[in-house]
């Protein structure tokens, strides 16, 4: 199977080759450490061994001249306990011991000397290697002590063989794990690419592919489909924005039209001032409309965030009730106010208060009761974890079918399609709350509506 070179280029592969060399270098360090304490040790265990017997042996000569040492070596050649042992004069004979050919031309200065010699197991023999101290005794004799270190040497390579092999083994498996999972993240990011691809070919349906491993390419993978569903939804919006501009301002600009058609055939003075007159009135109903959308459009794209600051709700309200009171006894109607001292909450006076207003207008113009009268209510309160700010009537209020449908752009239901409007009000509170990361919330007031909004409560270290 041929490698992707793009899996070698994967930050995942990089990463594991990266983590693979530390962990080689770091075992070879411990492993290393492990062979040379163990083989040091047994080493120098052989070492003192034989240099206590030669010292042993010197003494005997010391003490009991040739005879006596030549009688301990041969009783301990006769126990076969492993040792070798070489007593030989200045010519070279031997006088005792259970070495034979002894290569002295390679003895160190330090009188060590490591030599292969035959071991008889049966009709056979083996070739093993000895590791001896070389000394000379008064008189010219030559002693020569050793042990067999073959499964001592036997050992050590086993373990120098074992460590470049889990060197060895450690980084294939290393270099196949490292592939591995390069090659599932390649794969995983390769299906990425091709979804964002189809989006930006116009398929704006499609979503980034997430495995409910909840790893980091998930939660990647969730964002970004939570940026498509919310830009999908903008799209729709302005595709329907679009939709509802050319259908509820075509009317008003054909009216335009028709009246200054009529102005001009007219020949009185009179008709040229009343076309004006209207014309201006419907050409301020379309900059409202527009601004309206404008601020729709703010709100939702989050241009407006750097107006948000810490203020008092209640102040808003009391602003709010002082300024459109006098409006409401003009049209006949009451406006009562009620609220608590201390409304926390972050957020843009401003648009705060026009949104407080549409739903003030709302309730003058679709909220009078049966008997013509409108009364409209304010209030705010601290309720849970949230500021409620709440405008009230005793009108019809609006069917609980309708409520989610109302707070779309230009929707006007039935009943209000013989008022002047616009069918944005809603919308554009709608558009304040999301930009305060609150909620617009409608409700039956038993009878009428009760607009309420819910902002977050302001922590008192702010």
């Amino acid at each position: 199977m041929l490698i992707n070179p793009k899996i070698l280029r994967t930050s995942t592969f990089r990463l594991s080759a990266l983590y693979l060399l530390i962990f080689a270098f770091s075992m070879a360090l411990i492993l290393s450490y492990v062979f040379w304490n163990t083989a040091g040790l047994m080493e120098r265990q052989t070492d003192e061994t034989i240099r206590a017997e030669v010292q042993g042996l010197a003494d005997q000569y010391r003490l009991r001249r040739l005879a006596g040492i030549r009688d301990v070596i041969q009783r301990r050649v006769d126990e076969e306990n492993g040792a070798l042992y070489l007593l030989a004069d200045e010519g070279g004979v031997r006088l005792a011991g259970n070495i034979v050919g002894f290569p002295q031309d390679d003895v160190s200065e330090q009188g060590w000397i490591d030599f292969p010699y035959d071991v008889g197991q049966g009709a056979s023999r083996k070739r093993h290697t000895a590791r001896a101290y070389h000394t000379e005794l008064s008189g010219g004799y030559v002693l020569v002590v050793g042990r067999d270190v073959q499964e001592l040497r036997q050992f050590a390579d086993i373990i120098r063989r074992t460590l470049f092999w889990a060197l060895g083994m450690a980084l294939l498996f290393g270099l196949s794990g490292g592939f591995i999972i390069s090659r599932n993240f390649l794969n995983r990011v390769d299906d990425i690419t091709a979804t964002s691809h189809s989006i930006m070919s116009g398929d704006l349906s499609r979503r980034m592919p997430v495995s409910d491993t909840d790893d980091e390419l998930d939660r990647l993978a969730r964002s970004l489909n939570d940026m498509l569903d919310q830009i999908e939804r903008l799209m729709a919006g302005m595709k329907e924005v679009s939709s509802n501009i050319a259908h509820d301002l075509k009317t008003p600009l054909t009216r335009l039209r028709a009246r200054v058609e009529d102005a001009l055939r007219s020949e009185k003075p009179e008709q040229y001032r009343e076309a004006l007159t209207t014309t201006l009135d419907e050409s301020d109903r379309l900059l409202q409309t527009f601004n309206a959308l404008l601020s729709i459009a703010r709100a939702e794209a989050g241009q407006s965030r750097e107006g948000l600051h810490a203020l008092d709700a209640h102040d808003v309200l009391a602003d709010i009730a002082e300024l459109y009171e006098p409006m409401v006894e003009e049209a006949g109607g009451t406006l009562t106010f009620s609220a608590s001292p201390d409304l926390p909450v972050t957020a843009d006076r401003q648009l705060l208060a026009q949104a407080l207003g549409n739903l003030i207008d709302n309730a003058l113009k679709y909220g009078a009761s049966a008997d013509g009268t409108v009364a409209v209510a304010l209030t705010g309160a601290q309720e849970g974890g949230h500021v409620v700010l709440a405008v009230a009537d005793h009108g019809p209020g609006i069917p609980e079918a309708d409520r989610e449908r109302v707070v779309e752009r230009f929707v006007r239901l039935d009943e209000s399609r013989s008022k002047p409007g616009s069918g944005l009000g809603l919308s554009l509170v709608a558009s304040v709350m999301k930009l305060h990361g609150g909620e617009l919330r409608l409700e039956d007031n038993g009878p009428g509506l009760r607009a309420k909004l819910l902002l977050p409560l302001r922590p008192k270290t702010e």
